[in-house]
């Protein structure tokens, strides 16, 4: 029993201090565990109070179309006194005889945002798209006819008017620019025509592409965005509208946690001209661009992909006083660095018509600023390019040209390079493949399927402009300039290459 005692003390001892060392451990060491008053809350606790104040400020949007169905089969015929006459009576009511070819009327709704309390709100333009009626419904029950200052296409955002009699409850316009990755948001909306809806998430991504127009710049939410949010805002939790609700990604047409929304850096600027001039007043640079590639970067000796690639200079443009040279490469616009391609006509289109802005770019290896003076974008320019650049110069436009039909002369081939059969460019092959005479150069003939030509897309009847940015018009040239570079261990020979019709573009030829 002593002995037994002894262990038992003994054994009581141990525990003791095997539970003192664990808490030093706990309370000391790198395995400490917080205390509960220190973990930080996995979302805001309420936006109850926020919501509150806002809700008021949001409103549904519904539109009515008339359509004339015109598409409609002719009306099935009974005998008189069937058994059935009353069912088809009553199913094609209005169809056939005088109510045929009547308009028809097709409602949707949407969603906005009073933006001023004189009666302004913002909306996407689908969700007002062919509208012959506007209705704007708030929160407290109320309804008043809406008229159409203006639209943006291009951002999906349109500009709407009331006449309330007295001022509205108006939303302030915050910073998005200063929103990052995991900040939470709130959507307010109208979805599924439900009424004033609330739904919170965070910021997903930032400057998304999703194709849907030339200045994409989305922000991504995983808040509930679905049918009916479109025109919605999405606050920050200081109750500013950073971004309008503009898309969705759902195979089922439901919330899947991927919406997307215009941010207000570019939809602030777009309501103030719409509600200015009842219409937008964009930028315009001149200049034909395509993407900077790694063997485009490699080529032009730029140690970082970066940038716009000037493919062409647009007769007539703003900088076609040689400031911007083909072949230049634009990096930074107005204080705004310019990271890929597409980041050029969105800070070009958000600049002032008549704004004299400072344009870094990179001139044979060198960085140099000049300064541009902005020219106005016209509806009817092509905006794939930078700032409405057209997809070919003005000489290309007025000459028209199209391969001729008949019996051809075949020009003839001189000699070949990096799998293409080349030729001097005369009357000869103009004719044959339709070359425009703007263009000058030397003629592709023939380009061999497996060469590395071929998969860059080049084509006979292009013509090569210039090889390592050096200007080219016999075949000895081109030669001598792919021989040139190849003595320097380059793995690529940039090429400017033109269609027949003069559109110019830059692609990198692998040098075997």
């Amino acid at each position: 029993m002593p002995n037994m005692a002894l262990k038992t003390r003994s054994s009581a001892a141990h525990a003791a201090l095997a539970l003192a060392v664990s808490f030093s451990l706990v309370a000391a060491g790198p395995l400490a565990v917080p205390a509960a008053a220190e973990v930080k809350p996995a979302g805001p606790e309420s936006v109850a109070d926020l919501a509150e104040g806002l809700l008021d400020a949001v409103v549904n949007i519904s539109t009515s179309q008339n359509v004339k169905d015109e598409d409609k089969g002719p009306v099935p015929q009974v005998p008189e006194g069937s058994p059935y006459q009353d069912l088809f009576d009553d199913f094609f009511k209005g169809e056939g005889g005088e109510g045929s070819n009547q308009p028809q009327t097709v409602n949707s709704l949407g969603s906005g945002f009073v933006i001023d309390p004189s009666g302004f709100i913002a909306t996407n333009n689908h969700v007002i798209e062919g509208a012959d009626d506007i209705e704007v419904n708030f929160a407290n029950g109320s309804k008043l006819k809406a008229k159409l200052v203006g639209t943006d296409p291009k951002t999906d955002l349109a500009l709407l008017k009331v006449e309330p009699k007295s001022p509205l409850k108006a939303v302030p316009f915050g910073d998005s620019r200063t929103m990052r990755i995991g900040d939470w948001v709130m959507a307010i909306g109208n979805p599924f025509g439900l009424g004033g809806s609330v739904t919170v998430g965070i910021i997903s991504a930032r400057g998304r592409n999703i194709n849907a127009g030339p200045y994409d710049n989305f922000i991504q939410t995983d808040a509930a965005i679905n049918r009916g949010n479109s025109g919605g805002p999405l606050f920050n939790m200081k109750g500013e509208v950073i971004g309008i609700n503009t898309a969705i990604i759902s195979p089922s047409g439901g919330s899947i946690g991927i919406g997307f929304s215009v941010p207000t850096e570019l939809a602030q600027n777009i309501f103030t001209q719409l509600r200015d001039f009842g219409e937008t007043r964009r930028g315009w640079l001149g200049v034909r661009i395509q993407p900077v590639t790694d063997d485009i970067a490699e080529s032009l000796g730029m140690t970082e992909t970066k940038g716009a690639l000037v493919a062409g200079i647009i007769k007539g443009g703003p900088v076609d006083n040689g400031s911007i040279q083909t072949g230049d490469v634009i990096v930074r616009f107005d204080g705004k660095d310019v990271h890929e391609m597409r980041d050029l006509p969105r800070v070009v289109a958000e600049s002032p018509i008549g704004k004299a802005v400072d344009v870094v770019i990179l001139r044979n290896g060198k960085e140099m600023t000049v300064k541009v003076t902005l020219g106005r974008l016209e509806d009817g320019e092509d905006t794939e390019d930078a700032g409405a650049e057209a997809t070919q110069d003005e000489s290309t436009t007025e000459e028209g040209a199209t391969p001729e039909t008949g019996e051809q002369a075949e020009p003839k081939k001189t000699g070949t390079v990096l799998g293409m059969g080349i030729g001097d460019l005369d009357e000869d092959a103009r004719k044959s493949f339709g070359i425009v005479e703007s263009v000058k150069g030397v003629v592709i003939t023939e380009v061999a399927p497996d060469s590395a030509a071929a998969e860059r897309g080049i084509a006979p009847g292009d013509v090569i402009v210039e090889v390592g940015q050096e200007t080219v018009t016999t075949v000895e040239e081109v030669r001598s300039r792919v021989a040139k570079l190849k003595s320097e261990d380059r793995r690529n020979a940039l090429m400017m290459i033109a269609n027949p019709s003069g559109a110019l573009r830059y692609v990198t030829v692998r040098i075997d």
